[in-house]
């Protein structure tokens, strides 16, 4: 059956490199099973692979049917044991009968598997795997996530997060109509560890306004609100570009540099519309460049069912940086927000692989049946391989001379070469540091918040630094925003800028810089030059966002520069605001002239239909 062949392979190292799964499935012009199909096979049993591993090793089917893969044998198991139909292949071909002769011990010890983990039936385990974020979560040698006592383990899912469009609605008319039959919790964690990824609860987030969350598996995408634009699917950690912003109408027309799909976007305009000083006779205009003509056309769709067609004019076919800052529209541009390509290194679901996670058993698994002695002398004389030659020479990377398939089996890399990973993040903050620099330069600008969705430093604090170190900043008088000035809901985020990352850069370019505690105990010379007093207060004043952890955000940095007076007379941060998953939900854009690439083309929306 060539859809088991087919999907084998796309666990298959290919060139000595990993794309993400869809790039691999529907870029393959090799398959001859519908390419849909071998996605689907391919991610489920990916997904049971932690349980389905051990159910192999422990049946012992490898050992018994030796021309079968440990990468087929995880496909045909799945879809003996959990597919609706079963395996999709007539019941008297070779993978069928391989696999189906042995359904009686295999399904036993899946049902130990599911007891041992504390399930009362198939369908409770299969609602907890369907909702398990696998990656990173402890593995027994068995292949079952458990605790150090070996019960099941703890699991903390990604949450649904959902901003609340106040363009349109309310979070207390959300609350009262949308939401009204979920239960209110009151932190993130009851969210993120909640056994049923279903339970109608939602939690009203703390740190940007007008933002809840909801379990992994709410499904809102049919729901009223989500259909006429009053919700929106955004990550937490997307919302801080637009909020740490903090346009005021007063401050002039913003940019949106790199803006589809257009969660930040209208983000933006939702914020200026909830400033108090908003109103007909000062309505400044948020202009939204993508040069991308396509990608223009996502972000026309979701602006206009958002409702805020008459506050942006989207700039599609528009390059950033060809904008020329001294001339009309630019030269009135008082606040940027630049979003630009990234690595996208700290989307959820996304390892720098790309590959879901697989758990592959052992080839051959030890017998505790004995052999008489003439079959081990015939499959000498036949040349075969001997049980015990195969457990001396078989590894993860290998396969019996007899294998049937070529697949090459081993886990996928959890990134790329380092020699090439280093060269793309080059590539890529060199763009963005161009991109940030040319914010610099437009003359009426006040404040710029940059960000990526990425976890490297060469993408987030060495930008930064640059940037500050650069002619432009200091000729133009730009510094970084410092936490104590920063918007409430950002000043008290914990997670803040990698401090070693600056240290080691400061060294680097023979930077005079105090690595103060914080207390303020910089040199004057630093101060004037790079606009800030030691590298703590640098370290402070840039956020961060980690994937993976109790906060439920995925991993992302931002940071906010300012010029001229802005903060004097701000009593630290607290500003009147009042309002309130994309790199929008992981979202990198597209590339740039130099070849800066985004993620493989993999983008997602997680906007409205």
């Amino acid at each position: 059956m060539s859809l088991y062949y087919d999907a084998a392979s796309m666990l298959s190292e290919r060139n000595g490199e990993f794309g993400s799964l869809k790039s691999r499935v529907f870029g393959s012009t090799n398959l001859k099973s519908k390419p849909i199909q071998v996605f689907a096979l391919v991610s489920e049993a990916s997904k049971w692979s932690f349980v389905l591993k051990g159910v192999i090793e422990k049946s012992q089917l490898l050992l018994h049917e030796r021309k079968l893969s440990p990468s087929l044998a995880i496909l045909l198991v799945h879809d003996l044991l959990l597919a609706k139909k079963g395996i999709a292949a007539p019941s008297n071909h070779p993978l069928n009968v391989a696999v189906s002769r042995h359904r009686a011990r295999l399904q036993a010890e899946l049902t130990k598997a599911r007891v041992r983990l504390g399930f009362s039936s198939l369908a409770a385990f299969k609602e907890y795997v369907d909702a398990r974020e696998p990656a990173g979560e402890p593995v027994s040698k068995d292949g079952i996530e458990t605790n150090d006592d070996g019960h099941r383990a703890t699991v903390s899912h990604h949450p649904r997060w959902v901003r609340i469009n106040t363009l349109q609605t309310t979070l207390d008319e959300q609350l009262s109509s949308t939401f009204a039959n979920y239960g209110k919790v009151s932190s993130i964690d009851e969210i993120t560890t909640c056994q049923s990824q279903s339970a109608p609860i939602v939690h009203v987030d703390k740190h940007v306004p007008n933002l809840v969350a909801v379990p992994a598996k709410i499904e809102l995408s049919n729901t009223s609100a989500y259909i006429a634009g009053s919700l929106i699917l955004q990550d937490k950690a997307s919302c801080f570009p637009a909020y740490l912003l903090d346009p005021k109408p007063e401050e002039g027309d913003i940019v949106d540099a790199c803006a589809a799909p257009g969660n930040k976007t209208t983000h933006l305009a939702a914020v200026l519309h909830q400033s108090s000083a908003y109103s007909s006779d000062s309505k400044p205009t948020i202009y939204a460049c993508e040069r991308d003509l396509s990608r223009a056309t996502t972000l026309q769709k979701m602006v206009s069912t958002a409702g805020a067609s008459k506050m942006i004019s989207i700039k599609a076919g528009q390059d950033f940086l060809r904008c020329d800052p001294m001339k009309k529209p630019w030269c009135d541009i008082g606040a940027l927000l630049l979003d630009p390509s990234c690595s996208g290194s700290g989307i959820v679901g996304r390892d720098e692989g790309q590959m879901p996670e697989i758990f592959l058993p052992s080839q051959v698994q030890e017998s505790t049946v004995s052999r008489p002695r003439k079959k081990r002398k015939r499959a000498e004389k036949a040349g075969k391989t001997t049980l015990s030659e195969l457990s001396k020479s078989t590894t993860k990377s290998s396969q019996p001379e007899e294998q049937p398939v070529p697949v090459k089996e081993e886990e996928p890399k959890g990134e790329d070469k380092p020699s090439k990973l280093h060269s793309r993040l080059q590539a890529l903050s060199a763009f963005q540091l161009r991109l940030l620099l040319h914010a610099f330069r437009f003359p009426q600008a006040r404040k710029i918040t940059y960000s990526t969705c990425s976890v490297h430093t060469e993408e987030n604090e060495n930008v930064v630094l640059n940037a500050l170190r650069s002619s432009e900043a200091k000729k133009a008088g730009w510094r970084i925003l410092p936490r104590h000035l920063q918007i409430k809901g950002m000043r008290d985020w914990k997670i803040r800028g990698e401090r070693v990352a600056f240290v080691d850069m400061s060294a680097n370019m023979d930077m005079d810089m105090e690595k103060g505690d914080g207390g303020g105990g910089g040199s004057p010379t630093t101060t004037t030059a790079y606009g800030f007093r030691n590298i703590t207060e640098l370290a402070e004043a840039c956020i961060r966002c980690e994937k993976g952890t109790a906060d439920g955000t995925q991993g992302f940095f931002v940071a906010a520069f300012v010029r001229g007076g802005f903060g004097e007379g701000v009593d630290k941060g607290e500003h009147t605001q009042s309002h309130s998953q994309d790199k929008e939900d992981g979202i990198s854009k597209a590339s740039d002239d130099n070849g800066e690439s985004d993620s493989n083309g993999s983008e997602t929306w997680e906007g409205f239909n």
